[in-house]
């Protein structure tokens, strides 16, 4: 039961650090002028990428210093997913092989 819900949250996770990606290009190639919004399959896409990762942006953003015209909050946000899948994965090992030296690690 445990490896299961370990296997949905690291799944999770993998996803929706690849959604920030998606979206991190997607915002790239619309201000580049490469894809045109008004075109309703690329403004779906990009309201759905918006939707999806923007309220975790903004709690970064919230903190982080102006930079200008540079947003670095995907990459905090990347950073941070990253170091969840490695907590995740230490408490996973610490519960199933009783291993509380990876842990404290």
């Amino acid at each position: 039961m445990i490896t299961i819900l370990y296997t949905i949250a690291d799944e999770v996770l993998s996803l929706y650090r690849w959604a920030v990606i998606l979206a991190a290009v997607f915002s790239m190639l619309v201000s580049f002028g490469v894809l045109d919004t008004r075109n309703r399959l690329v403004w779906t896409i990009g309201d759905f990428l918006f939707r999806i990762t923007e309220p975790a942006l903004r709690r970064i953003r919230n903190y982080m210093p102006n930079f200008g015209n540079l947003d670095l909050s995907p990459l905090v946000l990347i950073f941070a997913i990253y170091i969840a899948q490695m907590l995740l994965t230490r408490i996973y090992a610490a519960i199933v092989y009783g291993n509380i030296q990876g842990l404290l690690l």
